[in-house]
């Protein structure tokens, strides 16, 4: 399997990206393809004694921002790393993508380079999160703001298939975010939407508040691009607050270090839980091609994971088994009509 890399996409570019690769090259069994400056990618790789076998480069003198307009990477862009690996992917070189750099340029580069899968009206992010069962699909955590409640439908269909071939999960429950748990709670969009998801070929339950989420009520949580994302940036803060708060309890007096040592297993274990290098990105659903967006501040691990996520997409064949059931509802949808 090969799999193209994007070498200067993300915070710790090129050089996590690089590690990373080597990495997943010795532990999967992987070929890659690394685009970006090539000269800097072998200067990089030398200067840090990393290998490069079953790593080849393709050259791509520029690199597209996150203030960059992300439409630029069709055009006043268009010779930088991101897009040269999204032409390479359409081309067949490779069997996915995998890129930490701007998640707008790559909602582009999927839309208008590789396409979407026949049938599927948006393509959206899917983030998987820990719950204290052990992790969640969010979907979509914030490609498509607006959305129509067939597009809702559609996330919750790919969703269900990511977690139970790519994660594991069987009969992986799907719900739909809103403020409350009764089927006539949220607004138009909401409604319709739920209609939708009772008649569609996944395990539905129902409404879902976000306060119930985190402890594992569902395996795939449904929402627009917007709420999806405030759902996201919530939980990281939270996180990020409770990591802190931990931290200065152990550390204050001396019997907060005592029980820090006694803790030290347990604590190593809860940070491993709650780590989003675990998981190693986000599949852009609903892409004609496999596309993982790692988190723009990934390090090596978690570059290696994104292509693991990667191989297993393709070997899962999530790809195959949305197309499948996206023509069984269309041509249920058909047969009602």
């Amino acid at each position: 399997m090969k799999i193209i890399v994007d070498g200067f996409g993300g915070d710790n570019a090129p050089l996590a990206v690089l590690e990373g690769c080597a990495a997943a090259v010795r532990e999967y069994g992987v070929q890659l393809i690394v685009t970006g400056d090539e000269q800097k990618l072998k200067q990089t790789a030398s200067a840090h004694n990393i290998p490069l076998d079953g790593i080849e480069f393709f050259h791509a003198p520029t690199v597209i921002t996150m203030h960059d307009d992300p439409v630029s990477l069709l055009k006043a862009k268009s010779d930088c790393s991101m897009a040269a690996a999204f032409r390479l992917l359409k081309e067949g070189k490779g069997d996915a993508f995998v890129s930490g750099g701007s998640t707008g340029a790559i909602v582009v580069g999927a839309n208008f380079i590789v396409k979407r899968l026949k049938g599927v009206k948006r393509a959206g992010l899917a983030t998987v999160i820990p719950t204290i069962k052990g992790c969640y699909l969010l979907m979509d955590a914030g490609a498509n703001l607006d959305c129509k409640p067939e597009t809702l439908l559609h996330f919750g269909i790919m969703g269900s298939i990511y977690m139970e071939k790519v994660m594991g999960v069987k009969d992986p429950k799907v719900g739909l975010v809103n403020v409350g748990a009764e089927d006539t709670k949220g607004g138009e969009l909401q409604k319709e939407a739920y209609a939708l998801l009772q008649k569609a070929p996944v395990h539905f339950t129902g409404n879902v508040e976000a306060r119930d989420i985190p402890a594992g009520a569902v395996d795939v949580a449904v929402a627009d691009g917007f709420t999806g994302n405030v759902v996201l940036k919530l939980t990281e803060g939270l996180g990020s607050m409770f990591s802190k708060k931990i931290k200065e309890m152990f550390l204050s007096g001396a019997s907060g270090k005592l029980a820090a040592v006694l803790m030290m297993g347990k604590l190593k274990d809860f940070k491993k839980a709650m780590d989003y290098t675990e998981y190693g990105g986000a599949p852009l659903l609903g892409s004609a091609l496999p596309v993982i967006k790692a988190h723009g501040s990934s390090n090596a691990y978690a570059f290696q994971n994104a292509i693991r996520q990667a191989k297993n997409f393709v070997e899962g064949g999530v790809n195959e088994a949305i197309q499948a059931s996206l023509r069984q509802l269309a041509e249920a949808k058909a047969s009602e009509g």
